[in-house]
């Protein structure tokens, strides 16, 4: 498949069982010489054989193993044996290690020159295996996550800032970008970021290391590099892109930028904060290219779903979204948006920061150094004629209480409030100094949610729970013998975590007309009580209970939705 021989072998052996011809044969020759691309690649590619079947054909003639890697477990250890640099030039992945021996994957395990170079750089007896070319890549990509690049980039950079006394604001101006090392070295920071999905980056100054973090579906994972000095270089590079003082090191700072990362179209949020070993910075990362979510895809219930679009195209009241920071409140407003986002509906929106710019819909962002509020901007709103208004968060008295008389004179009003729960939100609305009967007259629906991790489906199998959390389940009215739970025992695919994404899980409250009596007459208890006993109602945790006995999440994030919330109500046994 790479040297002559090999290839008319395998040419010779694909016409024997009849799979090409020889006229097909000449011309995937003719292909590999022009394109220079491998034998085997090109009769894939001109649509001879499927990968698939000459990758069979090629294992059962050569008697080496074919392994499918989209569902291999990886040990990320002993893969790591193989420098990154090694496995991308060859294609190759060390499957596994047995005594003094390892089973490597190759896309071509019959270049002699690839098998060698492996077998020298390990000093061990290798084993070769047929593996697919886009998923030895995807493997690779996932267990190495660039680190090699990144830290290579980071040693060049921080040898480059020892050598020289040049000022590095001004050194950094004059460096072309496309070969300055700190440009690279952020570029492959960002692709490791994109490439995983992370929601945000920490670069963080230590009093001897640098720390590079990733929040990746809600958890922070590190990579440390000790190349301290490249701290100063980074935080300046990324200033200069997002338009800040260079000079000011002693002041927090907030900027934004938007740069092109693997063909996708990434918005940075950047804060900056000066610490004892120099400024810590924090990106939020905003993919603009992959489009809103669909609020049929935020993984709602269909009962809720059908409530929730049912209320938000209501003509006018009030929906209030709630749940602590990072609970992808923002997520379902936006795709709330989506749905009402039409030529004949005036939309208006008020937010801090605005995340997602959307077509034909009138976004303003709160700027408080020039007395720009939500509730200076929800006045002049409510003169634009709107159908619509979107405020990014209730956070005064004055934004919540003229919210609510917007909701009750003919306008839809969405809105975000930092509440643990559904229930309590239309009393925090009173603690905020809103009127009883404001509240009443106005509030149509509360949705409450978090967002928990997915358990990883490739590596997923049945777990025994620990005695504690079979009493826990016992207390709260749930036989732990009647369901199986899952969680995941780590692979390649959830850089070992045993997760792989979020999903939502939410609570809706609506209010009727025995509710909004009691919130007239200020009886919280009873309001309290007529919200739980109401049919439509179930509670977080159940939901998330019930996620976990889908198989779709663990018993462990279960427990962390619960831990802050009311377990009262919390009972498979109860849902409907």
């Amino acid at each position: 498949m790479s040297d002559h021989n090999s290839k008319v072998r395998v040419g010779d052996l694909l016409i024997e069982k009849g799979i090409i011809t020889q006229e097909q044969l000449m011309m995937a020759l003719d292909e590999q010489k022009r394109s220079g691309r491998k034998f085997g690649r090109a009769v894939i590619d001109l649509g001879f054989v499927s990968e698939d079947a000459l990758l069979l054909e090629l294992s059962s003639h050569f008697a080496m193993p074919f392994i499918d890697l989209s569902r291999f477990q990886f040990d990320s250890k002993v893969t790591r044996r193989l420098p990154e640099s090694i496995a991308r030039r060859y294609r190759a992945i060390i499957l596994m290690e047995e005594q003094d021996q390892y089973f490597v994957g190759f896309m071509d395990p019959l270049d002699i020159l690839a098998v060698d170079e492996v077998k020298r750089t390990l000093k061990k007896k290798i084993i070769p295996a047929f593996v697919k070319e886009q998923e030895v890549l995807n493997a690779i990509d996932r267990i190495y996550r660039r680190t090699e690049q990144i830290a290579s980039l980071a040693g060049e950079l921080d040898e480059e800032l020892g050598q020289s006394d040049l000022d590095l604001d001004a050194l950094l101006a004059e460096s072309d970008a496309s070969e300055a090392p700190v440009v690279r070295l952020l570029q492959n920071i960002f692709e490791d970021a994109v490439q995983v999905n992370a929601s945000d980056i920490h670069i963080e100054p230590d009093e001897t290391v640098l720390r590079v973090r990733l929040r990746i579906d809600g958890e922070l994972q590190e990579q440390v590099m000790k190349e301290r000095r490249v701290v100063s270089a980074l935080v300046s590079r990324l200033k200069i892109m997002s338009g800040l003082d260079i000079a000011e090191k002693r002041l927090p700072q907030d900027g934004r930028f938007n740069i092109r990362i693997l063909n996708r179209s990434i918005d940075v949020r950047l804060s900056t904060l000066p610490t004892q070993y120099g400024e810590a910075v924090v990106m939020r990362l905003l993919d603009q290219s992959q489009g809103l979510l669909n609020i049929s895809s935020l993984g709602m219930t269909p009962t809720i779903l059908k409530r929730f679009r049912t209320l938000i195209t209501r003509p006018h009241g009030m929906v209030l979204v709630t749940g602590p920071t990072g609970s992808g409140k923002s997520t379902t407003l936006y795709a709330a948006l989506n749905t009402l986002n039409a030529e004949n509906k005036k939309i208006i929106t008020a937010e801090d920061p605005v995340e997602y710019r959307l077509p034909r819909i009138n976004q303003v962002q709160i700027n408080t150094k020039i007395g720009l509020s939500f509730s200076k901007i929800l006045r002049t709103a409510l003169r634009q004629d709107p159908d619509i208004i979107l405020i990014g968060e209730m956070r005064d008295t004055d934004t919540t209480e003229i919210a609510l008389r917007a909701a009750m004179t003919g306008h839809m009003v969405l809105s975000t409030l930092h509440t643990n729960d559904a229930i309590s939100t239309a009393m925090r609305l009173m603690d905020m100094g809103a009127d009883a009967y404001l509240v009443a007259s106005s509030l149509r629906a509360v949705i409450g949610q978090r967002l928990i991790r997915k358990v990883c489906q490739n590596c997923k199998s049945p777990y025994d729970l620990s005695p504690q959390e079979k009493s826990w389940l016992i207390g709260i009215g749930t036989d732990p013998e009647k369901h199986t739970f899952y969680k995941g025992e780590g692979c390649h695919h959830c850089s070992n975590t045993g997760y792989v994404g979020r999903t939502g899980v939410y609570e809706l409250l609506e209010l009727d007309d025995d509710m909004l009596d009691a919130l007239r007459r200020n009886d919280t208890g009873a309001f309290i009580r007529l919200a739980k006993a109401s049919d439509l109602y179930l509670p977080l945790s159940t939901y998330a209970l019930e996620l976990a006995v889908l198989g779709k999440t663990s018993i462990s994030e279960v427990f962390k939705v619960s831990a802050s919330l009311d377990d009262s109500a919390l009972s498979l046994e109860s849902l409907r």
